[in-house]
């Protein structure tokens, strides 16, 4: 897909301008956007995320404004690309296009995400605003750092269900040779083919001491085959999460065998499904699985000036740092994909490229 372009001359009988200027205010979002809309999300900025080759895809301008405005108004996708459609104070803000201006479907909006978040400057769009917003003095130096649980949807997993799953889950994603070998060395009655707790009379002390041991040593079992091999990165992960999980939840005693740790690890794995969720504390009573949110906020003119998603046993404290040294930051070029966009079409896409360049190189002034 390539990048598409957003008209900058409309007809003037049919042009949203003339009826939105006397009735939409100039301080509003909408007058604002329609003011700056490109100079702060040009198409250009947008270049890397595209191909030379496909399609034109929907102006990126127009899809920065229509995202800005739909998270200031609460919207979904569906509902955001609706009102583009009817609203004219959104056309307005798009630059004043033009009141039969074609719409788009809302997977529009999914895919501009997707391609920002494969990106090397995913979030452009809100460094972007933050840097005019410093321009205009909106955004002091004060912060408030504020933190909430994001809870996680999977389920907690105790230690021998942990163990086993790692242990299941290194042969399904070992090819050829490799997934055959291990499989060889699982030593316990079980064929780890399917998921959840292992049976085993777990009113019994002895019952259970066998189990966690027998699981250990399938586990250590897997990691010898794995040692000193050339391997592909889903192995290589199922290797790290299967060593993680042993070394956090288990102990060796004096005469070799092994049993559950009278510990707990302080950056434990609480899930196979999610192995980078951990538990988090609300306050000394009450405690969560997840992640953490965190936001930084203007006091003054309670613009959001930074977030994070932390693992949920993340402290406060280290997003604070983090925050106060944190300042808009912009990539030293567009990448490969934006110079074959301009080296394959021509003179007019050059010229642009070099205006998006001129506007980078004034918004790092302003930092």
């Amino acid at each position: 897909m390539t990048l598409g372009t957003a008209p900058r001359q409309g007809d003037l009988l049919r042009t949203t301008v003339n009826y939105c200027s006397g009735r939409v205010a100039e301080d509003s979002i909408y007058g604002v956007l329609h003011r700056e809309c490109f100079t702060l999300f040009p198409d250009e900025m947008f270049a890397d995320l595209f191909t030379d080759v496909g399609r034109r895809s929907v102006s990126p301008m127009i899809v920065a404004v229509v995202m800005v405005l739909q998270r200031i108004e609460g919207l979904s996708d569906r509902e955001a690309v609706d009102r583009f459609s009817f609203d004219a104070r959104w056309k307005y803000a798009a630059g004043g296009l033009e009141f039969d201006y074609p719409g788009f479907v809302h997977t529009v909006l999914v895919d501009m995400r997707a391609r920002l978040a494969a990106s090397d400057w995913p979030d452009r769009i809100f460094q972007v605003t933050l840097v005019a917003a410093r321009r205009a003095g909106l955004v002091g130096r004060r912060r408030v750092l504020d933190s909430t649980p994001i809870y996680d949807a999977v389920a907690t997993m105790d230690t021998v269900t942990l163990t086993r799953s790692a242990i299941r889950g290194l042969p399904r994603v070992a090819e050829g040779d490799l997934g055959g070998a291990l499989r060889v060395v699982l030593e316990r009655d079980d064929d780890y083919a399917t998921a959840g707790k292992p049976a085993c009379d777990y009113d019994d002390a002895v019952a259970r001491a066998t189990l966690v041991d027998g699981l250990a040593v399938d586990g250590h079992a897997c990691l010898g085959v794995l040692s000193g091999r050339q391997l592909c990165g889903p192995v290589v992960q199922g290797g790290q999460l299967l060593a993680t999980v042993l070394g956090q939840d288990l102990a060796q005693t004096d005469d070799g065998r092994f049993l559950i740790a009278r510990r707990v690890a302080p950056d434990r794995v609480i899930s196979i499904v999610d192995p980078q969720a951990r538990h988090g504390r609300k306050s000394s009573a009450s405690g969560f699985d997840g992640y953490k949110g965190h936001v930084g906020i203007d006091p003054d003119s309670e613009i959001i000036t930074a977030t994070a998603v932390t693992a949920g046993n993340v402290r406060r404290r280290r997003c604070c740092d983090r925050f106060a040294r944190r300042r808009p930051a912009y990539p030293c070029h567009h990448g490969p994909a934006h110079r074959r966009h301009g080296q394959r079409h021509g003179q007019r896409h050059g010229q642009q490229r070099e205006r998006g360049e001129r506007s980078r190189r004034a918004v790092g002034r302003l930092r």
